[in-house]
């Protein structure tokens, strides 16, 4: 418990956390993108 109230009570501890938190969001951003841009290109694949 200690850990969280270190986390999000000092100025490093905000900065880690929000740290984490965008490159969790650019991960995930990246997995849909690529993952539609390769469904999109198998159908456009399976056209030809």
């Amino acid at each position: 418990m200690k850990l969280f109230i270190d986390l999000f009570s000092s100025d490093v501890g905000l900065f880690s956390a929000s740290t984490l938190l965008v490159m969790l969001g650019m991960g995930v951003f990246y997995l849909h993108y690529f993952l539609s841009h390769m469904h999109a290109d198998e159908a456009k694949a399976r056209l030809k």
